[in-house]
């Protein structure tokens, strides 16, 4: 491998002056990833590296039994999306289940988006998304497996934006109807109760709809599986990938219902007017035609020589650049491509110099040829979401973790370039990596990324060897956080905390209680993680 390459410190500092969070409060998180940069560095300090979290009482934790906790609240079985953090508030995801005592709702409900405050945990207001149930062809899977809001709230001044598990753009007041219905979405107790159903009683601690966008009415996209992507503000501008994906035959067996992209026409990546969801632009790169699964990557924004960029990961196995909208066009148009670069390798596009197909790499399919064991080498998609840093874009190639392990790479791309860059753009590139869903996080001259099978990786920046890598044998989803000279890390079966650096040092590993597919974050002191049934706040106890 050949090393990253550097950047002139004057290059590095307008990159970072440029990359500076929304307008909020600085030791906020109100992205994924913490900045439009999606790296997730944090500058949080004495941040808890022990805990206990203690014990239960009626399903509640018992708060005078827990260590470096300051509150915890419940979620529901799932939590994949990532907590947000802003004016005073926590956002998080879940699924449907997290009200299933509430009796306005029941099983039909896939997603709940949930409001805390930040100072005790306790619920501000939440928005219920019911199970969709028309506007889909007979050929759609999107089969809405639980596994609710999938997207991390992007907060931008007093408005919250997510997509839902129902595959549709909302605009939310991070104020719920507390302080009344915003408009001009006036609906909210329809939107909740679901298609055809009486409209529910709303009270303040339900959500404030300002408005909303559905990819799938207005689009004709045919979402797979689940709705995944944290959007990306951009001025008045936002950007987000659709979920367009793959179908098959009504009624068929599963493993006949990844056959063809059912709307291959359909835009895989969008743009959208923050303050109105009007249709702003669509790529016209053909993303949707190429399809394996599915898009669900989120995007992120970079400078590069003086222009704002918009990169996306392809559910083809692409990475794509695109030129930012310089203001807001008066009807739709078409995203400018700046560059693309194929994240498969030939070997791993035509193993044995033959085209393989993308589901032979499936272990769930009788005819698949993978064990397993992280061996197997086939064509992959990209989920993580690229990450930009100082002129350069850091991705790896997965595949939905439900089709098992398989040989991966991590890509450092050279930003700059134009056109087809995939033979002059690679500054480097790791191999020794196996499927990934997660980000790559770069800080202080060193990589971190972990794989599915749950080995974290660190690589150096400057030559792009591996320094060291730890197996934490628990399969993994999420990204790692940077932050208070540590590393914090999810897994199915632990929480750690190691130390960053050039030697593997573990200094804690905890169970919390349900496995964690989501990846931590830290704002204004608090460390925030979720797991499937509840959201941890752990912070240095004061006594």
């Amino acid at each position: 491998m050949s090393g990253f390459s550097k950047v002139t410190l004057r290059t590095s500092l307008f990159a970072a002056a440029m990359m500076w969070p929304l307008n909020v409060q600085s030791a906020d998180w109100p992205q994924w990833g913490g900045t439009q940069a999606r790296n997730m560095v944090s500058t949080e300090v004495n941040l808890p590296t022990t805990l206990e979290r203690g014990q239960r009482k009626g399903g509640t934790v018992d708060l005078t039994t827990t260590k470096n906790v300051r509150w915890v609240a419940k979620l529901g079985i799932n939590a994949y999306g990532n907590p947000t953090v802003a004016a005073g508030k926590v956002f998080v995801g879940t699924d449907g289940r997290a009200v299933e005592n509430d009796p306005r709702f029941n099983a039909t409900h896939v997603g709940v988006e949930k409001c805390f405050d930040e100072s005790d945990g306790s619920l501000l207001w939440q928005l219920v998304i019911p199970k969709r149930v028309h506007g889909l062809p007979d050929s759609h899977h999107f089969v809405m497996q639980r596994c609710g809001v999938c997207s991390s709230a992007t907060v931008d001044g007093n408005r919250a934006y997510i997509v839902t598990g129902a595959a549709d753009i909302v605009c939310l007041d991070v104020n719920g109807l507390a302080d009344g219905n915003d408009g001009p979405f006036q609906d909210e107790g329809q939107y909740m109760a679901g298609y055809g159903k009486s409209p529910i009683k709303l009270t303040t601690q339900d959500a404030d709809i300002v408005w909303r966008f559905d990819p799938v009415d207005q689009l004709g996209v045919c979402p797979h599986d689940a709705a995944s992507c944290s959007v990306l503000i951009d001025g008045d501008i936002l950007y987000t990938s659709t979920s367009n994906g793959v179908g098959g035959d009504k009624g068929s067996h599963w493993t006949k219902m990844h056959s063809y992209v059912v709307n291959p026409k359909a835009p895989a990546f969008i743009a959208l007017d923050k303050n109105t969801g009007r249709l702003l632009a669509v790529e016209d790169a053909g993303i949707s035609s190429r399809l394996w699964h599915a898009q669900w990557s989120s995007p992120s924004l970079g400078i590069v020589n003086g222009k704002k960029l918009v990169f996306l990961g392809g559910g083809d196995g692409y990475c794509y650049a695109f030129e930012a909208l310089r203001e807001i066009p008066k009807k739709p148009t078409k995203l400018k491509l700046v560059w693309t670069y194929d994240c498969n390798p030939p070997e791993y596009r035509f193993p044995n110099g033959e085209p393989v197909n993308y589901y032979k790499g499936d272990k769930r399919q009788k005819q698949s040829t993978n064990k397993n064991d992280g061996k197997y080498v086939g064509p992959s998609q990209v989920i993580a979401t690229p990450v930009f840093h100082n002129n350069r874009v850091y991705i790896a190639i997965g595949q939905d973790p439900a089709h098992g392990r398989g040989r991966g790479m991590l890509h450092c791309i050279d930003a700059t370039q134009s056109g087809n860059i995939t033979k002059t753009a690679c500054v480097c590139k790791y191999d020794g990596i196996e499927r990934t869903i997660a980000n790559a996080v770069v800080h202080d001259g060193l990589v971190y990324i972990p794989d599915l099978s749950g080995k974290l990786h660190c690589l150096d920046a400057n030559t792009g060897e591996r320094v060291w890598m730890v197996d934490t044998k628990g399969e993994t989803w999420g990204s790692t956080l940077v932050a208070d000279g540590k590393l914090f890390l999810g897994n199915q079966r632990y929480f750690y905390v190691f130390a960053t650096g050039r030697e593997p040092k573990l200094m804690n590993k905890v169970r919390l209680g349900s496995p964690i597919y989501s990846s931590p974050i830290a704002a204004n002191g608090v460390l925030y993680v979720a797991t499937g049934r509840r959201l941890w706040a752990l912070a240095q106890d004061s006594n």
